[in-house]
């Protein structure tokens, strides 16, 4: 076998939050080679991962390295344990295009990313007019990454259209999403994609101004970006003949909202993010009433791409409902959780199962679009996901965090706890979506608690339609979609709740006790000592009326005596 010539370590958050750091020190001691800290390669089940990058051009990796003497030597030495080969099935399924250079390269390395092809695609724009850029982006059928779906290239020709330079061009990277992490991972590993994607939107729309909006919670990519953006100064990447564009970041305090182009606008001009009415739009009277535009992480991220292969090449990838690749973050009840990046078009299926590696007999739904999106229950799982297909269940794309729900979840409890966000998130602006998601939260409270009637059902998909049409930005119009789907395929779960005081998952904390099988119970006392309100007696009988559910006698006991029951059995 050839010999090592570098190893490269996945650095990114997951990485990091896995003991990414640990592994790091632990393999500068075992040697004297290179060691490049690279980005996510969106394994993150695997995490920490290290590359052991050989003589001949080929590469061994391995997975959840520690940071011990055996497991490093094992690496050192080429040894077999825990390496580490991608699922055959997702091979097959995913293409690399936004994400192909993350985890390939180091984040902060300008040079590392010139030569694997970063600029080429600036470059090719500086040699030709700003309208015929404009023209190959809109050629490339590519739709806004960020949720909205609105034609990238229509929007460019907007701002393109206003006269002067006093323009600015935003970059979106206020991700909110719950289980969303696309953004974050392109901005950690891959900043100088970002930042090239948005060079060039400047040079076709005349821009002089660059700003990213990025929420507080990603230092990480804060860091990465600073770096990107000074090396950028230095070469002078962002000079366009006479003009300068000049390109700065602003953290946001993580408000929901504020993913919403006018109250994201609102904040950085040092206001209370709250959307606005619109005319007049953004590409009209945007950051300081200047004319604006606004794209998110990933649109940037696909722009190069488009420039270096061309528009039309572009879009033979995809399907008629969105063209080129869509990044998904995919979490909740699979074996292979983390970042993938697909065609439009891949059926939940595909992603689902054989990328994702769900077990078919124990998933009941997906959630895609986090808070805002649907559920989709598993047998419409041979669905295409794109804009429009998913839009036809009453479920959206979103900014594409996907998160499988199994068969052992209650769709009330997860039609509650996505309300109980979006209603906290509200700005207040509006009636209906300040006063209307926290009644639909409210009642949603009350049938989880066994409390409600049928009427109740019938309340929540009249007041969520009236919420939909009624509200004034995109957080109130998608907020009732987690209650509206859930309603629409999973009605018999309500029923149970409502009319049976049943909640089958045994989720619903008002609807379950707690019971102690005494034949398994090897009096350890345990349970006795982790109780926060005393309700297990000292001949381990547990008092349903001051037991709080809180499961810590459940989850310390080593014998598994105590499970959840439904309520009076």
């Amino acid at each position: 076998m050839s010999t090592i010539v570098k190893f490269k370590i996945g650095m990114a958050s997951c990485g990091i939050a896995a003991g990414g750091e640990a592994v790091l020190e632990a393999l500068k001691k075992a040697t004297t080679l290179p060691i490049a800290e690279v980005g996510c390669i969106g394994h993150c089940y695997a995490e920490p991962i290290v590359e052991a990058c050989l003589a001949d051009g080929t590469s061994v990796m391995y997975s959840n390295v520690k940071a011990d003497e055996k497991s490093i030597s094992n690496i050192t030495n080429l040894g077999k344990e825990n390496r580490f080969e991608i699922p055959a099935a997702r091979k097959a399924k995913e293409l690399l295009k936004v994400l192909a250079l993350a985890g390939k390269i180091v984040p902060t390395d300008l040079n590392d990313y010139l030569a694997n092809g970063g600029y080429d695609g600036l470059k090719k724009a500086l040699e030709m007019k700003p309208e015929d850029v404009v023209n190959e982006v809109k050629l490339s059928a590519l739709r806004g990454r960020g949720g909205g779906g609105f034609p990238t290239g229509m929007k460019w020709s907007f701002l393109a259209a206003k006269p002067g330079f006093d323009k600015t061009v935003i970059c979106n990277a206020d991700e909110g999403d719950p289980g969303a992490f696309m953004d974050r991972s392109l901005m950690e590993s891959v900043p100088h994609q970002v930042l090239e994607g948005m060079l060039i939107a400047a040079y076709a729309t005349g821009a002089s101004r660059l700003v990213i909006y990025c929420r507080a919670e990603y230092p990480l990519a804060i860091k990465h970006l600073k770096i990107a953006i000074a090396q950028i100064n230095e070469a002078k990447l962002n000079v366009f003949g006479d003009r300068t564009v000049d390109i700065s970041i602003k953290e946001g305090a993580g408000a929901f909202v504020c993913g919403e182009e006018t109250a994201l606008i609102a904040s950085l001009e040092g206001q209370r993010g709250m959307p606005r009415f619109r005319p007049p739009f953004p590409t009209d009277r945007g950051y300081q009433d200047k004319p604006t535009m606004i794209n998110n992480v990933e649109t940037f991220g696909n722009i190069p791409a488009i420039l270096r292969e061309g528009g039309e090449n572009f879009a033979k990838t995809g399907s008629e409902g969105g063209r080129g690749t869509k990044l998904f973050a995919l979490a909740g009840d699979l074996k292979y959780p983390g970042l993938v990046e697909v065609p439009m078009g891949t059926t939940l299926n595909e992603i689902v199962f054989e990328i994702g590696g769900a077990d078919r007999e124990h998933v009941k739904a997906v959630q895609t679009g986090g808070p805002s999106g649907g559920c989709i229950p598993v047998e419409l799982f041979d669905t295409p996901v794109d804009y429009d297909s998913l839009r036809s269940l009453g479920a959206i794309m979103g900014s594409g965090g996907m998160i499988v729900i199994g068969k052992d979840r209650c769709m009330v409890e997860t039609a509650r706890y996505f309300l109980d966000f979006t209603h906290r998130e509200s700005c207040g602006k509006c009636t209906f979506c300040r006063v209307g998601t926290t009644r639909m939260y409210e009642t949603l409270e009350r049938i989880a608690a066994g409390k409600g009637c049928e009427a109740d059902l019938d309340m929540l998909e009249d007041l969520g339609k009236k919420i939909k049409a009624g509200s004034l930005c995109g957080l109130g119009q998608t907020a009732p979609n987690p209650v509206l789907a859930t309603l629409r395929f999973y009605r018999d779960e309500y029923l149970e709740h409502v009319n049976d005081k049943k909640c089958r998952a045994l989720q619903c904390n008002a609807l379950v006790d707690l019971a102690l099988d005494k034949s398994k119970c090897v009096k350890c006392k345990l349970c006795i000592k982790s109780c926060p309100v005393n309700a297990i007696s000292d001949d381990f009988v547990i008092d349903p009326a001051v037991c709080t559910r809180c499961n810590s006698c459940l989850d310390c006991c080593p014998k598994k005596a105590i499970s959840r029951v439904a309520k009076g059995e």
